[in-house]
């Protein structure tokens, strides 16, 4: 009995121990620091590739422990923030944020500064002051390519539409202003309207319905997001319009560039998630370290149309 009763105590310790181990099967005991990536959800194919890329670099560094977190929504601020304050809390190492709304993730954000705490944008810039850096696109170049794709495929005439991400998202707004700035040097371009969907599919599809209602003689859709493209594609598909208007995407995803590659939707802008998350880790370990960080890593971007499309799905 007293022999049972050992072996039980020891696979109980055994069983507590697995359990406090980290997702790369490191004990704890070995971390030293513990970077935290707060993005504006994980439901989709960006912030999951962005994760893995993370992780990834993480691997090389025995000594991290990382945690890739986020709200259920790009909608949910309120959970980002709650979440943020969390890890303020927690005393973690540092902080790579993709803010989901400026005006209510900053004053997390000084808090955290506050607290001596590291913090590095990723993805979604701000102004706000005490960051450490921003890595990610330049949102701007990325709506001019998507612009000057639509200019040259529509023969410099036609009305286009712009469906966005959440309001306030400077990512977002900046891939806005960038095609805006580039179709007010076409004359023949008319911007019809610029539509909120929350960088959510569903609503993508919605918008497009109702676009293709209130502007039966629309030629093309930007849409700031590969998932609000895809909700345009089955819109247009489901009134038998594919190839009639012209769809650009921006992310590059696999089924975005698929959806390229068969012709259902027209172009997408290439972001590089991976690189996004590889270099938030990288950032974030200079920091903690002491060592100096560039004020803007720039991640790159592309445009996707037929022609290249296999490169982006290796």
């Amino acid at each position: 009995m007293r022999n049972k009763l050992s072996i039980i105590s020891v696979l109980m310790f055994a069983a507590v121990l697995g359990l406090s181990a980290g997702g790369c099967n490191r004990s704890n005991a070995t971390f030293k620091h513990r970077i935290v990536i707060v993005t504006k959800a994980l439901d989709s194919e960006f912030w999951k590739t962005l994760e893995s890329g993370a992780e990834e670099a993480a691997r090389q560094h025995p000594d991290i422990e990382l945690s890739v977190l986020a709200p259920e929504r790009e909608i949910n601020i309120d959970q980002q923030v709650s979440i943020l304050e969390d890890q303020i809390l927690k005393k973690v190492s540092a902080l790579a944020v993709v803010p989901g709304g400026i005006a209510e993730v900053t004053p997390v954000l000084d808090k955290a500064k506050a607290a001596g705490i590291p913090v590095l944008i990723v993805d979604n810039d701000t102004p706000w002051p005490g960051k450490l850096c921003y890595i990610g696109t330049d949102n701007r170049v990325g709506g001019k390519l998507a612009a000057d794709y639509l200019v040259k495929i529509l023969g410099g005439h036609g009305k286009v539409a712009i469906i966005r991400g959440v309001l306030g998202v400077v990512s977002h707004d900046d891939r806005v202003a960038g095609f805006q700035d580039a179709i007010a040097q076409a004359p023949g371009i008319q911007l019809v309207t610029i539509q909120p969907a929350n960088s959510e599919r569903a609503l993508g599809l919605t918008v497009m319905e109702n676009l293709l209602t209130s502007h039966p003689d629309l030629n093309a859709v930007f849409a700031t997001n590969d998932q609000m493209a895809l909700g345009a594609m089955e819109g247009v598909a489901a009134q038998h319009l594919s190839g009639k208007i012209f769809i650009v995407g921006f992310d590059a995803g696999k089924e975005a560039v698929r959806a390229v590659k068969s012709g259902t939707v027209s172009a997408v802008i290439a972001q590089y998630p991976a690189n996004m998350g590889k270099q938030a880790v990288e950032a974030a370990i200079k920091a903690i370290q002491g060592q100096p960080v560039p004020k803007v890593i720039d991640t790159g971007t592309a445009l996707v149309t037929k022609e290249n499309a296999d490169e982006f799905l290796k």
